[in-house]
């Protein structure tokens, strides 16, 4: 998972940071904001941190609730990441479809041990008519600003548009509100805007598959980027094995020490139920940054 520090990003990554370097912080990636705008899963991780029209993944519950809607039936997933310092970065999620309605909750922990671990919650919930969906997210943060503990609510607001299993748009809105208060010195979640299409250029429930992902970012504070992905192979079903690579590309709007490129993974076993992910991303201030997930969706 990508992490990114600022003033304006959030002290979540700070504390990986700080245990890395005895010098200021600096940002790091495209991505700021700290763990309450990390990449939701391994697989997004390896598209770049795309996924505004990721859907039918739990880990889209961290980008776009909307993504949520296309869940089958149940979906859950979990993603570990640890970095050189003894810093680790944990994450999970799960959704729940009943009818028109899908529900998602979803955890993230940032730090050297959970007890003082940055933390975020979101729980989510998302309405499917037709193609069209609309999702709204209530999150909780606690990051660590100034030595204190601080806390702030806040809400995503998700919209996607699937057109079958062949293609996707989505866009959110991130962090509406999130205040930190007058003890985190008028801090708060920074507000980030994603736009995103999803295009399948083969049908996903053959053998091969090619999918590409564009996605357009505007942070709060910062100037607009855009994101690219790539995810390519072959799924046996008759076997119920298959094999997928990603690649991806990511801008920035602000200096960063993180390669602009990511690759990654994953393995489904058991007909596409269970995906073994993995994301890498090289960066010359937290090292090679190396992030294993597991999805399950029966």
């Amino acid at each position: 998972m990508t992490a990114a520090v600022g003033r304006s990003g959030g002290r979540a990554v700070g504390v990986a940071v700080a245990l890395l370097t005895a010098g200021p912080p600096v940002r790091l990636s495209a991505q700021t904001g700290g763990v309450a705008v990390l990449p939701g899963s391994a697989r997004a991780a390896g598209l770049g941190g795309a996924g505004a029209a990721i859907v039918g993944d739990a880990g889209s519950i961290f980008t776009n609730p909307a993504g949520l809607a296309t869940v089958h039936h149940l979906a859950v997933e979990g993603e570990y990441e640890s970095y050189p310092s003894g810093v680790t970065l944990s994450t999970g999620a799960l959704a729940l479809r009943v009818g028109r309605f899908t529900w998602g909750a979803g955890a993230a922990a940032l730090g050297p041990s959970y007890t003082s671990a940055d933390l975020l919650g979101v729980s989510s919930l998302v309405l499917r008519t037709g193609m069209m969906a609309l999702g709204a997210t209530a999150k909780y943060a606690r990051e660590t600003v100034g030595g204190a503990r601080v806390d702030a609510w806040a809400g995503d607001a998700g919209l996607a548009i699937a057109v079958f299993d062949l293609m996707a748009l989505g866009v959110s809105v991130q962090n509406i509100g999130g205040d930190f208060g007058p003890a985190a010195g008028g801090l708060h979640l920074p507000r980030r805007t994603r736009a995103g299409f999803t295009l399948n250029y083969v049908d996903p429930q053959g053998t091969l598959r090619l999918l590409t992902t564009v996605e357009g970012q505007w942070p709060a504070g910062g100037s607009a980027f855009v994101v690219l992905g790539l995810e390519s192979g072959i799924v046996a079903r008759d076997l119920g094995v298959g094999v997928l690579g990603r690649v991806g590309y990511v801008g920035h709007s602000a200096v960063t020490s993180a390669s602009p490129f990511t690759a990654g993974a994953s393995v489904e076993l058991g007909g596409g139920r269970l995906h073994l992910d993995y994301a890498y991303r090289a960066d010359d201030a937290l090292g090679a940054r190396h992030r294993m997930g597991l999805r399950w969706m029966p």
